[in-house]
């Protein structure tokens, strides 16, 4: 994620009250928390525990959506066009397939660790397609989802805290 572009994010919603900005940046995709606990905390001024509250619950509120409406968008694609149809069956039969046997026993567990994992195409929304693609129910795919996201906040949170303008490493090295 190029800076500029994550600052941007953070002016788009400078005009709105800095806790309702925290979970909007959250929301989107490619930021999730990873990049609104930053941003909270550096463009928003927000304590970190209150990024971390906030960013995780932004994070979140998608989540429940996004993994009930896969499920019929993929239905209706499939009875509307005989290509999404054959698309849709080769990639849960190859998904399935080639992965369950290794993940049976752990695919939940696998789900948060892979939510959990601060890095770009890794996180919640990712988590979400995981698992239905993987076919875990909903409510244990929102369970282990939100034990990824927790994760994910708690590493992100202890980065900003120790590279972070208010941290004694960056006081150290750039001053101030």
């Amino acid at each position: 994620m190029h800076p500029e572009f994550a600052l941007n994010w953070a002016n788009w919603f400078a005009h709105l009250n800095r806790y309702v900005a925290t979970i909007l940046v959250a929301m989107i995709p490619l930021a999730e928390l990873r990049g609104a606990i930053p941003i909270a905390n550096q463009s928003f001024h927000l304590p970190l525990w209150q990024a971390f509250v906030f960013a995780v619950i932004g994070n979140m509120l998608p989540i429940p959506f996004i993994l009930w409406f896969l499920g019929p968008a993929s239905e209706w694609l499939m009875k509307r066009s005989k290509l999404m149809e054959r698309f849709f069956n080769w990639l849960f039969a190859r998904t399935r397939r080639k992965l369950e046997k290794q993940y049976e026993l752990y695919a939940e567990v696998a789900l948060a660790v892979f939510v959990a994992i601060p890095l770009p195409f890794t996180g919640a929304w990712s988590g979400a397609v995981a698992a239905f693609l993987f076919d875990i129910p909903y409510r244990k795919a929102l369970f282990w989802i939100f034990i990824g996201v927790l994760g994910a906040g708690v590493a992100v949170t202890a980065v900003v805290a120790f590279v972070g303008k208010d941290s004694f490493i960056w006081k150290l090295f750039v001053g101030g």
